[in-house]
């Protein structure tokens, strides 16, 4: 049976990663019959957020990987214990946690850096030609660890388009329901909550990216 790598950035879509794509990621796979296994790393968050409130919390700090533990209901591994051989593929869903602690494009656009645990991690599939599927603000990485030339969408957003294309990719406009599939590099993209009204909206693209990652593994 095919298995699938999960990344977590934390959990909550202002400072961690975005539960509901987190949860149909997770619910697409296991449709599939596809085993799965969440990952994050072991780092502070950038800040915590008051998700009632949209207010940062500047007094209190919390850890990406014990947070991402709330999604994985405490069935989580730290990015440092990956043993590549166990896994086919790569899926990364999106929230503000993919841009402030997995890398910090939140706060330096296109000059942005991925955090070298994360580029470790996501580097041993890229360099290994396994497929990776990048969802919602996620795809921001993508330039940045497949080189120049590297097709992905984060959905319409021109700014954000621009900013991938600055880091050496290929912006490709994408509806809400579309996957961008880069054949050679193996990546797969879809926009979700970068476009999306609503979770019903959200599991389409991502029910299509899973399945397609899935078959590329």
């Amino acid at each position: 049976m095919k298995k699938i790598a999960v990344l977590l950035s934390g959990s909550g879509v202002f400072d961690g990663s975005e539960i509901h794509e987190a949860v149909l990621s997770m619910l697409a796979l296991a449709k599939l019959g596809v085993g799965y296994q969440c990952f994050a790393p072991n780092i502070l968050q950038m800040h915590v957020v008051n998700h009632l409130t949209g207010e940062v919390e500047s007094d209190q700090s919390r850890n990406v990987l014990v947070e991402s533990a709330r999604i994985a209901r405490g069935e989580i591994k730290a990015t440092e214990d990956l043993e590549l051989d166990e896994f086919d593929a790569l899926i990364i869903p999106g929230g503000f946690g993919a841009a402030k602690n997995l890398c910090n494009f939140a706060t330096n656009g296109s000059d942005c850096v991925i955090a070298p645990e994360i580029t470790s991690f996501i580097g041993q599939f890229a360099n290994s030609n396994k497929p990776v599927g990048f969802i919602c603000i996620a795809p921001v990485m993508i330039p940045l660890l497949y080189g120049e030339g590297v097709i992905g969408t984060i959905g319409n957003d021109s700014e954000t388009a621009q900013a991938f294309n600055s880091m050496g990719g290929k912006h490709r406009e994408a509806e809400v329901q579309d996957i961008v599939v880069d054949e050679i590099n193996k990546v797969v993209s879809t926009p979700a909550y970068m476009l999306v009204a609503n979770i019903a909206e959200a599991s389409v693209g991502i029910d299509k990216l899973v399945k397609k990652v899935v078959e590329m593994a």
